[in-house]
């Protein structure tokens, strides 16, 4: 392929004048070896070589040429014919089967030209295609984050504040019925729990639809709260380890990192049916490292090959921001999910003391 290359960049003076002295040098060989000697087939090197890389109208001037040539060296070897007829008769011959060389090879060029324009035209179109479908499924997803964000704004700042005063007005109200020794003082206790156990819910789904803040802390906090939540609302043992800090200053890539561990356990009760879930991020190898383990009952054989959806998102995610994903299942018993962010994006905590 290498050579192919390098003999296609060849310019076409190169070919012509490559073509000419190959000629030369047959014909002096020929013209050496004597009239007795067949040496016509190796003009066809020449008449090859000038056809291919040349044209179809150089490759018939140069079988023109080396037929020439031959007749010429033949007789200047001492080749004598009966009658003049039969060297025209040859050299026709000959000729004619250059010529029919000549045009095979022609023919042959031009599917290949035709070929690689349409391979090129095909790759090109392929490409864009590729990159048109990467930039759809990144605005799909970024429309999709942008939703949940507005919507998580919405229910910590409207919703949970209309309860918020919910409460209050309760509390008053309890306090009041309270005041006057009313047996309703007690059920407006109960609904003034039940709002502020609604405030709690509504934050607690607010936090999942905006995880992480703005701030490069925010990702650590994210992890925390996920873990926590998952906790209490599965009632599993849900744990976040970070033993140094990591710091990101990229908010679109600490939603996608988020985004793959929440999928990591939400994979791991629905499917593994795990107890026990940890959530490790830490910074080796100037890579910011996520580590999803978990004790349920690991990854089915075939899980890579089917249709599931939850598997293929968490890797586009991480193609999506630049990182590798790899989930793998334990020796004995659990899965591991590993998603690694190249260091371009580290913010170290000196850097994000300085700029606060």
């Amino acid at each position: 392929m290498k050579l192919s290359k390098k003999l296609e960049g060849r310019s076409r003076l190169f070919w012509l004048l490559a073509g000419l002295w190959l000629l030369a040098l047959v014909g002096v060989a020929d013209y050496l070896a004597g009239f007795e000697t067949f040496f016509s087939v190796f003009y066809l090197l020449g008449v090859g070589l000038a056809t291919w890389f040349v044209g179809r109208a150089f490759g018939l001037l140069l079988s023109v040429l080396s037929v020439i040539v031959w007749i010429i060296g033949d007789l200047a070897a001492g080749a004598h014919f009966s009658t003049p007829f039969v060297p025209i008769w040859n050299a026709t011959i000959l000729l004619v089967f250059y010529f029919i060389v000549v045009w095979l090879l022609a023919r042959l060029r031009s599917l290949h030209v035709d070929l690689e324009k349409k391979v090129r035209e095909r790759t090109v179109a392929l490409t864009q295609e590729m990159q048109e479908r990467t930039r759809l499924e990144k605005e799909l997803l970024e429309i999709s984050e942008r939703g949940q964000r507005e919507i998580g704004h919405d229910l910590h700042d409207v919703l949970g504040q209309h309860l918020t005063a919910t409460a209050f007005a309760s509390q008053v109200l309890t306090e009041q019925l309270e005041a006057r020794s009313l047996p309703e003082a007690a059920s407006a206790q109960h609904l003034v729990k039940l709002v502020e156990e609604a405030i709690n819910l509504t934050r607690t789904f607010a936090r999942g639809l905006q995880p992480v803040e703005m701030e490069a802390q925010g990702l650590m906090d994210g992890f925390q709260e996920l873990a926590r939540a998952s906790s209490e609302r599965f009632k599993i043992a849900c744990e976040f380890e970070c033993r140094e800090p990591v710091l990101l200053d990229d908010t679109e890539r600490s939603t996608q990192l988020y985004r793959i561990a929440q999928e990591a356990i939400t994979n791991a009760i629905k499917h593994g049916k795990a107890k026990s879930i940890n959530v490790s991020l830490e910074n080796l190898n100037d890579a910011v490292t996520l580590t999803i383990t978990d004790d349920g009952a690991g990854l089915p054989e075939n899980a890579r090959l089917g249709q599931g959806m939850g598997l293929h998102i968490m890797a586009y995610r991480a193609r999506m921001i630049g990182a590798t994903f790899d989930i793998e299942r334990l020796p004995e018993s659990g899965t591991r999910v590993t998603c690694k962010l190249p260091a371009d994006k580290i913010l170290s905590p000196e850097t994000h003391a300085a700029k606060n």
